[in-house]
């Protein structure tokens, strides 16, 4: 059985960092694609960063330069580093793995979902 657990968020301020960690299980890691969500109060899922199993990685447009997708398959981890934090950032961020062949930022492309880690950013 699949499952991917989140860990990692919390209260920052404006311009702070955190890290989020996904431990996954019951697969196999290095042939799934990866990716993190998120989801702000009344606003639907948009997709954060994803990285296929070649390691090529996708970002959102408002997180470019600002947050860092990564995995060690050994562990059958994914991280989300996080820097320059916004409030906008605000939002339950999820861990999601699929079968796409590239990094993809759809979530119709992920078939397991974890159960999300709340980040909060103050201003």
């Amino acid at each position: 059985q699949v499952q991917l657990v989140e860990s990692g968020g919390g209260s920052v301020q404006s311009g702070g960092s955190l890290r989020l960690s996904c431990a996954a299980f019951g697969y196999s890691y290095s042939s799934y694609c990866m990716g993190w969500f998120r989801q702000a109060p009344g606003k639907e899922r948009e997709g954060v960063a994803a990285i296929d199993s070649d390691g090529s990685t996708s970002y959102a447009d408002s997180v470019k330069g600002r947050f860092t997708i990564s995995q060690d398959n050994a562990k059958n981890s994914l991280y989300l580093q996080m820097n320059s934090l916004k409030p906008e950032d605000t939002a339950m961020y999820y861990c999601a793995a699929g079968w796409a062949v590239v990094a993809s930022l759809e979530g119709a492309d992920f078939g397991y979902w974890g159960q999300g880690t709340q980040v909060t950013v103050s201003s």
